[in-house]
């Protein structure tokens, strides 16, 4: 079989397993050459589990107008926010601290994210992970 010709490659963010062709969505997929009902409905079906989580998604489009996407893990601020129970990041993080984190989530985001993100190890990656939640005012307990 031969290799299919890619005509483009982007990337999305969505709402796993609830994601609509409403806007921001349905255009970007639309102007791509990609059929918004179709890819809504393989994506939610592939990440169903998910619940709504915001997850990344890399879709490559081909010469035929086929498609094929790749789902990644969910974003650190997202996964950050949901281990520490908060609705959104401070706007003041050197100033008010809206939540907290302990090393052990540290380690399993680190851990969930380890095919995505760079570091030798999942030490390194954690100490990625907690200066995000730093700037997000999200406390790291030792």
């Amino acid at each position: 079989m031969a290799k299919k010709e890619i005509a483009n490659q982007f990337k999305i963010q969505a709402p796993g397993g609830t994601a609509t062709p409403a806007p921001p969505i349905g255009p970007a997929l639309g102007q791509n050459g990609v059929n918004p009902g179709q890819f809504i409905q393989q994506f939610n079906a592939a990440t169903a589990h998910l619940k709504g989580k915001v997850v990344g998604c890399v879709i490559t489009v081909y010469k035929d107008r086929t498609f094929s996407f790749e789902i990644k893990s969910p974003p650190a601020a997202v996964l950050l926010k949901d281990a520490a129970g908060v609705e959104k990041g401070s706007g003041v993080p050197n100033k008010e601290k809206v939540g907290k984190v302990t090393q052990d989530q540290l380690r399993k985001m680190a851990e969930e994210k380890v095919k995505e993100m760079t570091g030798h190890s999942v030490e390194a990656m954690m100490r990625t992970i907690a200066g995000t939640a730093r700037s997000m005012g999200i406390e790291v307990e030792a």
